[in-house]
């Protein structure tokens, strides 16, 4: 199969940098700077049980961990992971010698407890090669060989890890290394998900990162660091789950490259780019067939990369303070935010800002009929609100979200304010969930302010929630309002105000923390207090809109 035509196949055109919608430079930066904390989560959750064992590391290379003449191989595992490289290596040749680092500490401290991890066979260290020496640690020119298993992540720092590893192995010898490739089933779905950073480049639903290489980019950059390739081979495999009804579409690259002027001379701009298929290449995963595992990293917990994982025996009790109030409520922590696809579980600073607002300017929502959007498990805006409000309906979408809401809600209202603070279901744009809620306003003339606090992060949500607004706001009160307070993510302010004033909105007010002040009703929230001295490190936003007339 040519280049072209994988890429055609697979379905993802190869020339665009937009061909999904990309994270905004906040979210691009913070996944760049906690890079190593996410592996850390990632390897507290899963410890040595996400990736298998590579056995197939002897099939594809042993024979160049075999010494020649008695002589004990030096070998580097770079981004070691839990160990799943090492140890099968070291129990087939075990008069080799690893090197073994990480950037994740607690994959390190998983390593060296390792039943089979011995120190005068393993050298395992914490190490970010981005940024960190490895001469620190191994011998310059001192390995045979170097692997290098998923762990070119960031396109920029792609050219200093090589020179890195150039700088600990010996003239000719070799890297040996196996990645994601271009148009591989995940980097399809992360896509689909908006979770693109830059070309070929994603964000994972738990905060880690992948590229999808090329055959033409990975010699390119291996070459301009003064490698020779060697081999190069981009394989495809059709995985069929038949347990979960699935069919997954797996594409990863593997090369041997050869340091200095030893091994396979290539002509200049000649590579041997190709796809390797055979007949062989269907796999049937069932619980009863493990050799799918010894072919290609893939676990059982793969769908849990793109989907929910979590567990709410996890969750714990943050105590929240704002003038007049002390909640205590059940929540994830914010560690979840990229493994758990329901939002609502956790609390965010935007809900944290509205709720020290309104406490210390009950007149937004005092005497008035409130409704909040989205308000998810915590419900600290709608419980400011119920001690002054006519009455409250707190919304959201999810039923797990509802009930931990249910559970917040009882146990930090005293039973007087409970009368005033209803809970029910609200999919925005469902008509039944519409009626049900316009129902509960006063003769169902719709609600005086409409809260929503980080309700305009996803890009497909945004018409909904505008309908949403727009169906249950009151339609005799020209001052009704609706006010978002929202950190800016995967959308940007004009597609919000946009699709605003499509719905019939008008912008009233605006205020930006450190950037846009406002004069007008939302600057008067500040007078006399400092609240913004508390957040005042997040890109906050509020817009207050009222019906168009």
């Amino acid at each position: 199969m040519a280049a072209g035509e994988q890429q055609q196949k697979s379905g993802i055109s190869a020339s665009s940098t937009s061909s999904g919608r990309l994270v905004t430079p906040f979210w691009k930066e913070k996944y760049e700077r906690d890079a190593r904390r996410y592996w850390d989560i990632f390897y507290k959750r899963h410890e040595d049980k996400f990736f298998k064992d590579r056995h197939y590391l002897d099939k594809e290379w042993g024979k160049y961990f075999e010494g020649q003449g008695g002589r004990k191989m030096v070998i580097l595992e770079v981004g070691c992971g839990a160990g799943n490289t090492i140890f099968p290596l070291i129990s087939t040749y075990p008069d080799i010698f690893v090197h073994a680092c990480d950037f994740s500490p607690r994959a390190v401290d998983l390593v060296k407890k390792h039943k089979d991890y011995r120190p005068d066979q393993v050298n395992a260290f914490v190490c970010d090669i981005t940024s960190e020496q490895l001469t620190e640690n191994v011998q310059p020119s001192s390995a045979d060989v170097v692997t290098m298993t998923n762990i070119l992540i960031a396109p920029a720092k792609m050219p200093s890890v090589i020179q890195n590893v150039r700088n600990v192995l010996k003239n000719g010898g070799r890297v040996l290394f196996r990645d994601y490739a271009f148009g591989d089933l995940a980097q399809e779905r992360l896509m689909s998900k908006g979770q693109q950073i830059s070309e070929n480049f994603y964000v994972r639903g738990d905060g880690t990162r992948a590229y999808y290489f090329s055959n033409e980019y990975l010699v390119d950059l291996f070459s301009s660091c003064g490698f020779i390739v060697e081999e190069i081979c981009v394989h495809n495999k059709q995985v069929e789950n038949r347990s979960l009804d699935l069919v997954m579409n797996r594409n990863w690259i593997q090369a041997t490259f050869i340091l200095g002027s030893a091994g396979l001379q290539v002509p200049n701009g000649q590579h041997d780019n190709h796809t390797c298929e055979d007949k062989e290449d269907k796999i049937t995963a069932n619980a009863q067939k493990k050799r799918i595992c010894e072919e290609i990293d893939l676990s059982e917990d793969f769908n849990n990369m793109f989907g929910t994982s979590y567990n709410l025996d996890e969750a714990q009790i943050i105590r929240i303070k704002a003038k007049g109030h002390d909640f205590k409520i059940k929540m994830l922590t914010k560690e979840y935010q990229h493994t758990c696809k329901l939002t609502g579980l956790m609390l965010w600073e935007s809900a944290q800002f509205m709720c020290s607002l309104l406490a210390e300017n009950p007149s937004v929502v005092s005497g008035k009929r409130v409704l909040e959007l989205g308000c998810g498990s915590a419900g600290i805006c709608s419980m400011v609100a119920a001690s002054v409000a006519q009455f409250v309906v707190a919304t959201d979408g999810d039923a797990e979200s509802l009930d931990l809401l249910r559970d917040n809600i009882a146990s930090n209202l005293e039973p007087n304010l409970l009368k005033r603070i209803l809970i029910r279901k609200l999919f925005w744009g469902d008509k039944d969930d519409l009626k049900a809620v316009r129902e509960l306003s006063s003769k169902g003339t719709g609600f005086d302010c409409i809260i929503g606090t980080d309700v305009t992060y996803n890009p497909d949500a945004i018409l909904p929630l505008f309908k949403t607004a727009r169906e249950l706001i009151s339609s005799e009160d020209s001052e009704a309002a609706l006010i978002l307070c929202y950190i800016q993510r995967r959308v940007d302010e004009d597609s919000i105000l946009s699709t605003a004033t499509a719905q019939g909105f008008r912008l009233v007010d605006k205020w930006i923390n450190g950037i846009h002040q406002s004069n007008g009703i939302i600057g008067s929230w500040f007078w006399g207090n400092d609240v913004c001295s508390a957040f005042k490190n997040a890109t906050l936003s509020i817009l207050y809109f009222q019906v168009r007339h």
